[in-house]
């Protein structure tokens, strides 16, 4: 395979997104915001409306609500022309059986020209496509919610991903106005999580030994050193500080930090006592139908803030 035979410009391609919930939605739509069609498939009839609704909403806030006609909503993978398919993003539940059963399905289906991508956030994509003669055109796409703000995503290679094919992804997501990174080993977690998770096993361990409170705990990280993270990532805020500070800093901290191989109690008992969070409306936080409402408008405009911020460096990024 070589990257010129998988995918050009989005313009040019066509798109199948199969899974059509919230993420499957905003998927779509950092596809149709760099004018690829896009086909979003769901099974589910009663949700079609409301995944054009959405779509549209997202489309119009970024000033391309034209591009709603490069959308087509269907109920089955057997409704695309396959043929005329350049590249399939799986975004359906996360469960390994049911996404297993999908990439078989398309291994006959979709031919070989197309690429497969997985938005699983914690299946390796060996694991997906385990068996499958299919595995040579296949990647992990992990987008972060909500995908069409938040600029990352990871193109992870399994131990048969073709370089071209990933090449190609990460050629191509740039062009979508995404910020691409290639995770060269199907490890779990990928790069953000495994990061995200080694902070979250010390910020919930500090919880549990009653050295701070979940509100300081945020308090530190968005008005500290996360701050910062906007301007200079966590290798480059220390070029800022100077190596050597850093090294003598490690050298007293990590001993000293949580290695546990299992969530603490404070964290692990939560969902337990069904306390999940805005799901349940009480996690460390207690949430009722206004308070979520106003945080998820909070949230997602000091998003959008941020890309305003990030514009110059990043100018295929349109909040």
């Amino acid at each position: 395979m070589t990257q010129k035979n998988l995918l050009g410009a989005p313009s040019s391609a066509r798109a199948v997104v199969v899974g059509g919930g919230t993420m499957g939605a905003d998927v779509a739509v950092v596809l149709l915001r760099a004018d690829c069609r896009t086909c979003v498939v769901e099974p589910n009839r009663a949700q079609h409306d409301t995944i054009r609704e959405r779509i549209e909403a997202n489309l119009q806030a970024i000033g391309k609500p034209n591009n709603l006609g490069l959308l087509q909503v269907a109920n089955s993978v057997d409704d695309p022309d396959w043929a005329d398919v350049n590249l399939m993003i799986e975004c359906v539940p996360e469960v390994l059986d049911i996404k297993r059963t999908l990439f078989k399905t398309l291994a006959d289906k979709a031919p070989g020209h197309v690429i497969l991508a997985s938005n699983s956030s914690s299946f390796p994509i060996s694991q997906v496509g385990e068996g499958l003669a299919t595995q040579e055109r296949m990647v992990g796409l992990h987008f972060f919610m909500p995908a069409h703000i938040v600029p990352l995503v990871e193109v992870v290679m399994g131990p048969a991903t073709d370089q071209g094919v990933a090449d190609a992804m990460i050629a191509f997501m740039r062009r979508c106005g995404s910020v691409p990174i290639l995770v060269r080993k199907d490890v779990p977690g990928f790069i953000a999580n495994r990061l995200q998770h080694a902070l979250g096993r010390e910020a919930f361990s500090l919880i549990e030994e009653g050295i701070a409170t979940p509100e300081d705990i945020d308090a530190a990280v968005r008005f500290g050193f996360g701050f910062r993270y906007l301007a200079a990532g966590p290798i480059m805020q220390k070029e800022h500080a100077g190596l050597d500070v850093h090294a003598a800093a490690a050298a007293t901290i990590y001993p000293s930090l949580s290695n546990a191989a299992v969530p603490p109690p404070v964290l692990a008992d939560k969902p337990k006592n069904g306390t999940l969070g805005m799901k349940s409306g009480q996690g460390f936080y207690k949430w009722s139908d206004a308070d979520i409402k106003t945080e998820r408008q909070r949230y997602n405009r000091v998003l959008r803030a941020g890309l305003e911020i990030l514009a110059d460096e990043l100018p295929e990024i349109k909040p």
